[in-house]
């Protein structure tokens, strides 16, 4: 075996002694302005985008930090993330 393969291996051995000791990996993970807003509205995907003016593909990329919102959407997610419950009284 490889040393690639064996490091492999052995991480993932020790991940599972880990698990079942009750211990683990934490792993954070940060959301977006665009996937925090769409959280708290609880919108789908394709209903958050279409509230927004948007397609899905723009939407993923706001959250993946391929691209950003603009003036006038960053608006409405910061109210989103304030007062989700306007945004769902318009959906």
């Amino acid at each position: 075996m490889d040393a690639d393969k064996q490091a492999f291996a052995q991480d993932a051995l020790t991940s599972i002694q880990q698990a079942q000791r009750g211990e683990g990996r934490v792993h954070q993970v940060t959301l977006s302005a665009a996937a925090e807003a769409r959280a708290k509205v609880g919108l789908t995907q394709s209903a958050f985008a279409q509230l927004m003016g948007v397609s899905v593909r723009t939407l993923q990329n706001w959250g993946q930090g391929r691209s950003h919102p603009s003036g006038a959407v960053q608006t409405l997610i910061k109210v989103a993330q304030h007062w989700p419950e306007v945004l769902r009284a318009m959906s």
